[in-house]
């Protein structure tokens, strides 16, 4: 189903492809640096470098008789060779403000790759009569994924990105769909960074790759036979709106189904059961499912009920009945049957009511039971629901803070679940939990050299919000800590989409709790930690509550004395990084250092412009600067305008200039304005992933890590 995209990570997508230029290759070298930027590289004796400053241009816009003199709009220029040298050049001043700190990022990374699992395998899990599984080996950036026979046999190779991408400067696999017979392979690759996918059919038993390809695809299921695909493409906002069926065996392509509002995109999935597909088209608060059947893929697919503003709602199925999680009885989402043979919302008949305290998340259907994924006081939990008796049980969890989520269960004819968890002191794991004896089978996992969970504590907290709500907080540090407010500490966030930010185990931040540090995550409302309704008091008209339930987190670590603001640094990316510009406007006498990540900064001017990815769709989301209302709550915290002539924290922010999600022009604009305002020399560095990488960085895992110490090591030599 469609999960929803976000303009944060975690889901999204968006602009048009083209985007790789000569000249980005042009100004990468130093000559070109030289010339055409403001950065002074240092000498040798020179006691610091030179920020690098972007040339001002007027560009007044006035909006609802406000006006505002955007400066450095000329920035969104990417074509532009001196747009592209001043992004060479601040990655130049941000190289020679941290060289100082080089022997400790590679100290750190040493670190990270000793715990890195380099030679590694996932789990296999069972799909027909093969078992799919990926592996990792070391020196190798990227997974291989392979099969073998589950009777016993020779392993195959499937896909391996490490071939695929030789040469490349990015690889990411996108789809990844068998066929019913498993005699063909449907998959996607990005080979820029931009999450754009182009889709191969691959014949496993030939082991040959058919030569037509479709590019900008998103979602792809195979009909009953396997000589039928149907797959999703983007439009040039990428957003998914035309949903096509490909006969392999004329080549012959027919569009089923084009989505005309610009808010809602198309997906397409098979159930597990393997009798219908359904397309899905979604907006951020409406839905609507047809279904096709696998059987005869060229019959019309059938609408189950038409959509209707507000109405979210998501099938699965199992036997005569398909199962519909719908919003209609309140936010947090309601079970209702219905019969597959008719299956008109009249019909719908109630199987578990709407529960104020648990969001009902997802459904997962077998052929004798269901999982439901509940939230509840901010933790997932499993619902296991027996489609003959109509009794129900809760899978048991341990910990007071954790992450959990359902793993790869293709099996529809099961006793079995099969689940991830993790949480801030125990590694990624796998289990299978068996629903009659009601007992979780570990199966798997991390085993991290050194690790010992008996020396970290984790808890829950709360902290008061200017309002008097109550905001979760996960912590996590060493055993024993004096809480004196001596200690550093790092505050993560997130806040939007109703997506509940995970506290899960972080491998690269043992680092951190190693030399003291205390590691916080705050659950702030936007976010889906407590069901619906902690998303709606943070989003649109009500959006400021995440940035001062925020500031009433990090102010409640301070109280507790686990820190202090000048030990103190925050981080978020993507709408995590709206979170950290919006903050650190209002109290950057609060934090030490901040770390922003792809950062949503430019809010009004992004929002104006429907033309990119994600825009017209976010109007549910953020609001429509257009209309003045809703303009006035978005300018109240957008963190660009709201830059002034004040000190701010030490902050390190990152980007790539291939995101499809989060243009690089908004960090680029972001910091330049900031560094013409601030009044304090804290430093700001600025550093642009120019050749590959997106919205999450670099694909490689090395390469990530390489990023993750040099990170690190600002923050341990910029915090006192």
């Amino acid at each position: 189903m469609l999960a929803g995209r976000r303009r944060a990570g975690y889901p999204p997508m968006e602009g048009k492809g083209d985007v790789i230029s000569t000249q980005t290759r042009v100004v990468l070298g130093l000559a070109g640096i030289l010339a055409m930027s403001a950065v002074d590289l240092p000498a040798a004796d020179s006691v610091a470098p030179r920020p690098t400053s972007a040339r001002e241009v007027a560009h007044p816009r006035v909006l609802h008789g406000d006006s505002f003199d955007d400066r450095w709009f000329w920035l969104r220029e990417r074509e532009n060779p001196e747009v592209l040298a001043h992004l060479a050049a601040e990655n130049a001043y941000a190289e020679a403000m941290t060289a100082a700190s080089r022997p400790l990022a590679d100290q750190l990374y040493g670190e990270l790759v000793g715990r890195l699992i380099e030679d590694d395998e996932g789990v296999p899990a069972r799909r027909g009569d093969w078992l799919y599984f990926w592996r990792l080996s070391k020196g190798l950036q990227h997974r291989v994924w392979l099969r073998r026979p589950a009777a016993g046999g020779p392993e195959q190779t499937l896909v391996d990105l490490n071939e695929l991408g030789r040469g490349e400067k990015f690889i990411a696999l996108g789809a990844f769909e068998v066929s019913d017979d498993g005699k063909q392979l449907a998959y996607s690759l990005d080979r820029v960074g931009f999450r754009q996918y182009t889709l191969y059919v691959r014949d496993l038993v030939r082991n040959v790759t058919r030569e037509e390809s479709v590019p900008e695809v998103t979602s792809v299921a195979w009909a009953a036979d396997g000589r039928s695909l149907f797959y999703v493409v983007e439009d040039d906002a990428k957003r998914p709106h035309r949903l096509w069926r490909w006969a392999l065996d004329s080549g012959e392509r027919t569009l089923v189904h084009e989505e005309g509002d610009e808010r809602f995109g198309v997906s397409v999935e098979r159930s597990r059961s393997g009798a219908w597909i359904f397309a899905t088209s979604a907006s951020h608060t409406a839905s609507e499912v047809r279904l096709i059947d696998p059987g005869a893929p060229a019959a019309t697919p059938r609408l189950v009920a038409p959509r209707r503003a507000g109405h979210e709602y998501y099938l699965e199925h199992s036997g005569e009945r398909l199962f519909v999680r719908s919003n209609r009885a309140g936010g947090n989402f309601a079970l209702f049957e219905t019969r597959a043979a008719d299956p008109a919302e009249t019909g719908w008949k109630v199987v578990r009511s709407h529960d104020p305290q648990a969001m009902l998340e997802e459904v997962d259907a077998f052929a004798r039971h269901l999982v439901l994924s509940e939230r509840a006081g901010g933790l997932m939990r499993f619902r296991v629901l027996d489609l003959a008796s109509g009794g129900d049980h809760l899978v048991t969890l341990p910990e007071v803070a954790y992450v959990a989520r359902g793993a790869e269960n293709e099996v529809f004819d099961t006793d079995r679940f099969r689940y991830h968890y993790e949480s801030p002191k125990t590694p990624a794991s796998v289990f299978d939990y068996r629903i009659a004896d009601r007992t979780s089978e570990l199966l798997k996992r991390d085993v991290i050299p050194g690790f010992d969970p008996a020396v970290w504590e984790l808890s829950r907290i709360e902290a008061p919000a200017k309002d008097g709500v109550r905001v979760p907080l996960t912590v996590v540090h060493r055993r024993g800590l004096v809480p004196d407010g001596t200690h550093r500490a790092l505050l993560r966030g997130y806040g939007s989409y109703g997506y509940a930010y995970p506290t899960g185990f972080d491998t690269n931040a043992v680092s951190l709790l190693e030399r003291g540090f205390v590691l916080a995550t705050a659950h702030v409302r936007g976010g889906g930690e407590l069901g619906k309704a902690w998303h709606e008091q943070g989003r649109m008209a009500a959006k400021m509550n995440t940035f001062t339930d925020f500031i009433a987190c990090a102010e409640e670590l301070v109280r507790r004395g686990y820190t202090s603001p000048a030990r103190l640094a925050i981080t978020g990316g993507s709408a995590g990084g709206l979170l950290m510009g919006a903050v650190t406007n209002l109290r950057p006498d609060l934090f030490g250092v901040v770390l922003s990540y792809v950062p949503f900064v430019d809010v009004i001017n992004t929002m104006l412009d429907t033309s990119l990815p994600l825009t017209v769709g976010e109007f549910e989301e953020w609001g429509n600067p257009a209309v003045e209302e809703q303009y006035r709550w978005m300018i109240a915290y957008s963190p660009y305008e709201n830059l002034a002539v004040k000190a701010y924290p030490a902050m390190l922010v990152r980007t790539s200039f291939h995101d499809s999600q989060v243009m690089y022009w908004e960090p680029a604009k972001y910091v330049a304005r900031l560094r013409s305002l601030k009044t304090d020399g804290n430093p700001l560095l600025f550093r642009i992933n120019l050749d590959a990488g997106g919205h999450g960085g670099f694909a490689g895992r090395y390469d990530r890590l390489r990023d993750t110490a040099a990170d690190y090591a600002f923050l341990l030599t910029t915090l006192p």
